[in-house]
């Protein structure tokens, strides 16, 4: 796993969940990863989660990268600032991988409702903090990666272009926005060999999902007789395990501005996760959810 040796990687919201698993990931591969977000051991974000930016920091490191946790608000353009600069001197202007995965934005949303019901200052702020957090960082890390000619800038997302109504308004718009956003990064980077995309993961077994159900990482598989759809879940670490393989990839430019999943990159790559399955979130979508099918008990 130690393609991206050398490399360098930042992964903003990488406290918990996709962009914990992608962090980690990343530090499996070699790299040396700046991991952000708003939760320390000394203060908490407003989502009021335990989970830190030390600890993932310290999985990158124990997974054999280099883990450097920074708290940083992505809303706070000189916090931002401060962070690219901090790379460029402590990295030699060297920016590899750029992940934008700030969200906080499931408490939130408001589902079942019409738009015009929705809070509004919510539904606007989760406009702020996860498309105007990634415009900012893009903003400023880009140059750094077109000053070498060469990177990469993931978006990290829900659901593919085709994937219609998310069900809520402002999460609707915020995801399909986030995809946007990566073509046209996309367009604006590719004369100077810089790569975009926008990727999702299928049905993410994060921390707050495991709490949600009740159950831990461990016995994950208990939750099925709750939700059977469950049984098609994966892991942080598939979605980190993508990451890996598209940074990997020296034909990555041929990849710029496309929307990508999880499930689709493990049969092109060949990568599995952590137990050696390759769930499918998407065919499974298609062929029972949307089917109106009914699932078995078993999730099968």
């Amino acid at each position: 796993m130690g393609r991206l040796k050398g490399a360098v990687a930042l992964v903003t919201g990488g406290t918990r969940g996709a962009g914990r698993g992608i962090a980690v990931q990343l530090g499996a591969a070699g790299a040396t990863v700046y991991v952000t977000g708003r939760t320390t051991r000394e203060s908490r974000s407003p989502m009021n989660r335990p989970e830190t930016i030390e600890e993932t920091a310290e999985l990158v490191t124990a997974a054999g990268g280099t883990g450097i946790p920074v708290r940083v608000d992505h809303s706070d353009r000189a916090q931002v600032q401060a962070l690219v600069e901090r790379i460029r001197a402590e990295q030699d202007g060297r920016l590899d991988v750029l992940v934008n995965d700030i969200w906080g934005g499931d408490p939130l949303t408001e589902w079942d409702k019409p738009f015009w019901e929705h809070d509004l200052d919510n539904g606007l702020r989760m406009l702020r903090q996860a498309v105007e957090t990634h415009i900012v960082t893009s903003w400023y890390a880009a140059p750094l990666m077109v000053a070498r000619r060469r990177g990469l800038i993931v978006e990290v997302t829900d659901g593919l272009p085709d994937s219609g109504y998310r069900g809520s308004l402002f999460y609707d718009l915020v995801k399909s926005a986030v995809i946007r956003l990566a073509a046209a990064q996309a367009e604006d980077l590719r004369p100077y060999g810089v790569a975009a995309v926008a990727l999702t993961p299928g049905f993410l077994r994060s921390e707050a999902v495991l709490d949600h159900f009740g159950v831990t990482e461990e016995n994950w598989r208990d939750a099925i007789a709750k939700d059977p759809h469950f049984a098609h879940s994966e892991t942080p670490a598939y979605i980190g395990r993508a990451v890996v393989a598209l940074a990997g990839d020296p034909d990555i430019m041929a990849r710029t501005g496309q929307a990508l999943a999880t499930w689709g990159l493990a049969k092109e790559y060949g990568f599995t996760d952590v137990d050696g399955t390759q769930p499918d979130w998407g065919s499974y979508f298609q062929e029972v959810v949307l089917a109106g099918l009914t699932p078995r008990p078993d999730g099968g």
